[in-house]
């Protein structure tokens, strides 16, 4: 694989702190158009089939920026899943309710992910996916996340067509209302891990963490960034408990998961 399309240890840590990874994919031509053109055309959902259905999806699966930011994440010989779903949002219809699609267990792994295709520009008004960053390592009972409605730090899938997000199984997110009269397109793929690694298998500096940490302040660098970066700002107890469990991730990424915790 060409190493240009493997993460950086800086976008690494930023999914460690955020849970998602957004690729824009230089795809053929027109591709994008037919793509949305063949869901717009479909009169029933295939489930797991919408990827025979429109068999043009396998060109942004198989991206090779989407392939680098996989092997990144889960490792050389990751494996895509055999579901998928389309998830059409209807004109002029309601919202989602928050949800995880897993259930929390404050795993110290990256062992599954999300990968959200949308192959239109998607507009705050056409009913976005929104996730809230930072709580891939939150635990709630689905029935009280439903009675939430505004969460401060979330963050509308406000993209442009040919997107591909790279999201935490466990991240929480819903979807805002579709106000127009455009059906709203998401593709959604899983993809999981078969091995544990034994070394980095990202753009890795094995210097990278040897920095001070910047104890009262700031510095964009990826070791102050996976120990104090707090996306939606919680508070200082839950601050530590989450900077743990990313700094278990990060071991257990380099192979070393038997490493002390910094």
């Amino acid at each position: 694989m060409d190493k240009s399309h493997l993460l950086t240890d800086m976008e690494m840590v930023g999914f460690l702190v955020n849970g998602y990874h957004l690729l824009e994919l230089d795809l053929p031509e027109g591709l994008n158009e037919r793509i949305a053109g063949r869901l717009d055309e479909l009169d029933h959902n295939p489930g797991d089939a919408i990827a025979e259905e429109v068999p043009e999806l396998w060109q942004a699966v198989e991206h090779p920026a989407v392939k680098g930011a996989l092997v990144s994440l889960l490792g050389e010989d990751y494996e895509v899943q055999g579901h998928r779903h389309w998830h059409c949002k209807q004109p002029h219809t309601g919202h989602m309710s928050w949800h995880q699609d897993s259930t929390n267990s404050r795993d110290t792994r990256i062992d599954r992910l999300l990968g959200l295709f949308y192959p239109t520009d998607i507009t705050p008004e056409m009913g976005p996916t929104i996730i809230v960053p930072g709580t891939q390592f939150r635990n709630a009972p689905t029935d009280r996340m439903a009675t939430y409605t505004n969460i401060h730090g979330q963050v509308p899938m406000v993209v442009k067509a040919g997107t591909f997000a790279l999201t935490h199984y466990d991240l929480w997110h819903g979807t805002a209302a579709n106000r127009t009269s455009l059906k709203r397109h998401m593709i959604k793929f899983l993809f999981r891990r078969v091995r544990d690694n034994r070394a980095p298998t990202w753009n890795h500096d094995p210097e990278a963490m040897d920095v001070p940490t910047a104890w009262g302040g700031k510095r964009d660098d990826p070791k102050n960034v996976l120990s104090f970066g707090n996306p939606i700002g919680v508070g200082q107890s839950d601050h530590y408990k989450e900077r743990q469990i990313r700094w278990k991730c990060w071991n257990n990424l380099l192979g070393v998961a038997d490493a002390t915790d910094r």
